[in-house]
């Protein structure tokens, strides 16, 4: 088995439990970043060079092998061009979804499968269950900790081959005290966050940089002009902060981010109410298991739209290509580029990559 060790917590307790299990383990640490830091700032990024030596001192603690394999072209090119890709065409990608699909759980078990290893542990919260029909996925037993959200781009082949041993875990405190009670250095290590490739959290500055200025108009619904940009790759759905607009709205209200339109360079902002949407579809689609076959008729589901917000109670239906998601209650601030994981109870359906949405009022013509 091989484990993928991040340098943190989670995946050295993973490890850990795997060779408690009597699994013959080795131990293998992603280089991700062309231009890796020396040191993580906080809980920002990772994959700097001293999470490769904190992956390594559990490794050397567990006795296993452990190795590093260098996979920051194709972290490159599937992730972050794809990030940006997606910020220049107006949408809002999530990268981590996109490195568990084309990194983590594609080139990385394409490999350790190709070097005769049957599967993949990673400190994932999150549980495979075996059925007579192939694996399923569900959420961990932690649902505050729960990461099957980021995992609902796996398919069946990917499952069968996924190992989590943190899945039944009731919480993340649990984990660190194993760790210390394992003497593992990384028990009180802070959790990454924002995303590991901007590790100062300057996301637009980021896109700024990559993308280069693209000045446009900040336009109202009905196309009045009420502000400039640098750049439309700057913004996304739902927002409010740094729009800087020249003109107060009527009601004296604040404006959100309702649509970004590259080809004409407008970002287009109304009032919060504005963001509601009541339907979704997208083309992109992928199962985490066998295709339920109620799809075909229209389904009753939850819907979650975001790592950490709550599902939503909603029907899902198969309409040619295109999976359609109405939900019971209006969500806000939708955009396309994100990934819709449907759930029934516990267990992830799948997932589509968000095309569009259809808006609960019309705007003003």
């Amino acid at each position: 088995m091989l484990a993928a060790m991040s340098g943190g917590v989670d995946s050295a307790v993973a490890a850990a439990r795997a060779v408690e299990a009597g699994h013959d383990v080795v131990g293998v640490h992603l280089a991700l970043n062309r231009n890796a830091g020396t040191l993580r700032t906080g809980s920002r990024g990772c994959c700097t060079v001293e999470d490769a030596m904190d992956a390594r001192r559990v490794a050397d603690r567990l006795g296993i092998p452990f190795y590093v394999w260098d996979f920051s072209e194709r972290f490159q090119e599937e992730v972050v061009d794809d990030f940006l890709g997606e910020y220049a065409a107006g949408r809002t990608p999530n990268p981590c979804l996109r490195c568990n699909e084309r990194i983590k759980f594609a080139a990385l078990l394409d490999r350790a499968i190709g070097l005769g290893f049957d599967r993949v542990a990673t400190g994932h919260y999150a549980r495979v269950v075996d059925t007579a029909s192939g694996p399923e996925l569900h959420r961990a037993a932690d649902w505050a900790k729960d990461q099957s959200y980021v995992l609902g781009v796996l398919d069946a082949e990917q499952l069968a081959h996924c190992m989590f041993p943190l899945a039944d875990t009731p919480s993340k405190a649990e984990v660190r005290a194993e760790a210390e009670r394992r003497g593992f250095t990384v028990a009180s290590k802070p959790d990454s966050h924002d995303i590991c490739f901007i590790p100062d959290g300057d996301t637009r500055g980021f896109l700024a940089e990559r993308l280069g200025d693209a000045p446009g108009a900040i336009v109202e619904r009905d196309g009045t002009v009420v502000g400039e940009h640098a750049g439309a790759h700057g913004f996304t759905v739902g927002q409010r902060r740094g729009l800087h607009l020249g003109v107060p709205s009527p009601d004296g209200r604040p404006r959100f981010v309702l649509e970004v339109k590259p080809a004409t360079r407008e970002v287009v902002v109304g009032p919060r109410e504005a963001l509601a949407v009541v339907e979704l579809g997208g083309r992109r689609i992928s199962w985490a298991g066998e295709q339920h076959p109620g799809l075909a008729n229209g389904l009753a589901v939850e819907v979650q739209i975001r790592a950490h917000a709550d599902p939503v109670p909603a029907t899902a239906s198969l309409v040619g290509a295109e999976l359609v998601v109405r939900v019971e209650e209006p969500l806000s601030g939708v955009a396309t580029g994100q990934s819709a994981v449907l759930y029934l109870g516990t267990r992830v359906l799948g997932q589509c990559t968000i095309d569009r949405t259809v808006a609960a009022e019309p705007a003003p013509v």
